[in-house]
């Protein structure tokens, strides 16, 4: 139930100076890892897990928001500037960002990005707060096998939607299944595939997991194909008319449909396990154009363009934490990296954390809160500044983010066996994209290993060899039900339409 004081306890905790500057700071390098083509907020806060520490939870986690928001800003300068976006969420911006630059108006296209994106992004944030405590009710009613067939679903819709191939996804996120079952036993405590390595008792820390799948195999890669300096950059122009360097009141307000609807479409997105933020970036844009009066003119230079993708790819950070907080099931990678924290920091995210941990997630959402203000402060006076961030040189940034890495790695598990298992993965996840297979998937799947394995161990019991009671478990067996269909949707489903395809093209070849 809704405890008042509890909030405003957590409130209280979230508005302190001390947050302000953690949650200020946090923005800032989001939006200038951002605005860095090939790096990202992910890579960022990968990196910056090892160094909270030593900081209290909330500080810790509320800084790791503060730069999964200002990524989100940051990504769509380089993508408005010089069509290539700073990070994957921002890559339906380049359709109108663009071609808005070549006109000789890149400062109103990134406002517009800017405004477009934090108004999504507190939409999200109204849903999470109203949302999230009804969800956790729900959830807290949730037996052992209905949280096993919870997480089979959203396996099931991962694999799915996250890859070119289901099969592949599966494969994935087995692998990280599997991962997990290194150290001990969560129900008898029993040593699994330790190979006589005392710091492998623990399991393979999530810290070397993290910064080798998403951050050194992204640097490595960076690395081997690069070729100088980056040379891409875009000189502002000096002469402008006044209406082409802003966003107007009448400008903002004539896209609030279009917003509207994109940052709806990110927040329904952003709940389902899976779903990334550029698919709903997409899909928002495809609904704006063709529900516009002017069609034609999107891909041209239409503000409309840029505040379709910017409201939906920003809505989803927000509605990503939903199935954490209420489910402990991770939205995307950002949210796993979260949940990563929320672990270190001796916290397991889930049904019950509403009621062990209220104080701590009413000021997480009071830091959500800041952390778009401070967004909206920090992008609105520091454009022109981060647009110069892609002048860098690769082979400066790159050395500098694998440094940062081996001492963060070294930091945190205490010896050089974590930085060894990070270079192993950051070389299975270099594999794994050259074959085609998820390294998000596995990355989930190792997150929820052993609770998945916990789940599935309880569900056994409780059935005790009579599996006609899952019977008396409706919601499972509709979860299973949804599972099963999924896996038809997303796998079986468009190999029967490929296969249909070929034949007809034999057909019309013969």
């Amino acid at each position: 139930m809704f405890d008042l004081n509890v909030a405003l306890a957590g409130l209280s905790d979230a508005f302190t100076l001390y947050n302000l500057l953690l949650v200020w700071f946090g923005v800032v390098l989001g939006q200038f890892v951002g605005a860095m083509p090939g790096t990202g907020p992910v890579m960022a806060m990968a990196i910056a897990i090892p160094f909270t520490f030593t900081l209290n939870p909330l500080p810790a986690i509320a800084f790791l928001i503060g730069v999964n928001k200002g990524g989100l800003v940051g990504g769509a300068i380089p993508a408005v500037l010089i069509n290539t976006p700073g990070t994957p969420d921002a890559a339906a911006t380049t359709l109108d960002g663009y071609p808005l630059t070549k006109k000789g108006k890149p400062e109103k296209a990134t406002k517009m990005a800017l405004y477009s994106s934090i108004t999504g992004d507190a939409f999200s944030d109204v849903v999470l707060f109203t949302v999230s405590p009804l969800l956790a009710v729900v959830a807290l009613k949730m037996g052992p096998l209905e949280i096993f067939a919870l997480m089979v679903f959203a396996f099931s819709i991962i694999s799915g939607l996250v890859g070119d191939s289901m099969a592949k996804g599966i494969a994935s996120a087995a692998l990280g299944l599997f991962c997990a079952t290194v150290g001990l036993d969560p129900e008898a405590s029993t040593p699994r595939f330790i190979f006589g390595i005392f710091e492998l008792y623990d399991g393979l820390p999530l810290v070397s997991i993290a910064l080798g799948m998403l951050a050194v195999a992204e640097i490595l890669r960076r690395l081997s194909s690069m070729r100088g300096k980056i040379t891409a950059a875009v000189e502002l122009p000096r002469t402008q008319k006044k209406e082409d360097r802003r966003i107007s009141w009448a400008e903002y307000w004539s896209c609030r449909y279009t917003m509207l609807r994109g940052s709806a479409i990110g927040t329904i997105l952003g709940a389902i396990p899976g779903l990334d933020s550029s698919a709903a970036a997409f899909m928002s844009y495809a609904t704006a154009k063709q529900t516009s009066k002017d069609p034609d003119s999107f891909g041209k230079g239409n503000i409309h363009g840029i505040a379709a993708t910017e409201a939906a790819n920003s809505s989803v950070s927000g509605a990503n934490l939903i199935p954490l907080l209420t489910l402990g099931l991770p939205g995307n990678i950002a949210a796993a990296l979260i949940i990563s924290a929320f672990m270190i920091h001796g916290i397991q995210p889930g049904p019950l954390l509403f009621h062990e941990q209220g104080q701590l997630i009413y000021g997480l959402f009071g830091a959500l809160m800041m952390a778009n203000i401070l967004n909206l402060i920090t992008g609105q006076f520091g454009l022109r500044l981060w647009a110069k961030v892609i002048k860098a040189p690769e082979s400066f940034i790159f050395s500098t983010a694998l440094l940062l890495c081996i001492v963060g790695v070294y930091m945190a598990t205490g010896g050089l066996t974590g930085v060894v298992i990070m270079f192993i993965f950051a070389i299975i996840s270099y594999l794994m994209t050259a074959f085609g297979y998820s390294v998000i998937v596995f990355v989930i799947g190792f997150f929820l290993g052993e609770r998945f394995e916990l789940s599935l161990t309880q569900s056994l019991s409780v059935l005790d060899g009579n599996y006609a009671l899952i019977l008396d478990h409706p919601v499972a067996l509709g979860l299973f039900a949804l599972a099963i269909a999924s896996a038809y949707w997303f796998g079986f489903r468009p190999m029967k339409k490929s296969k249909g395809k070929q034949q007809t093209a034999e057909e019309t070849t013969s």
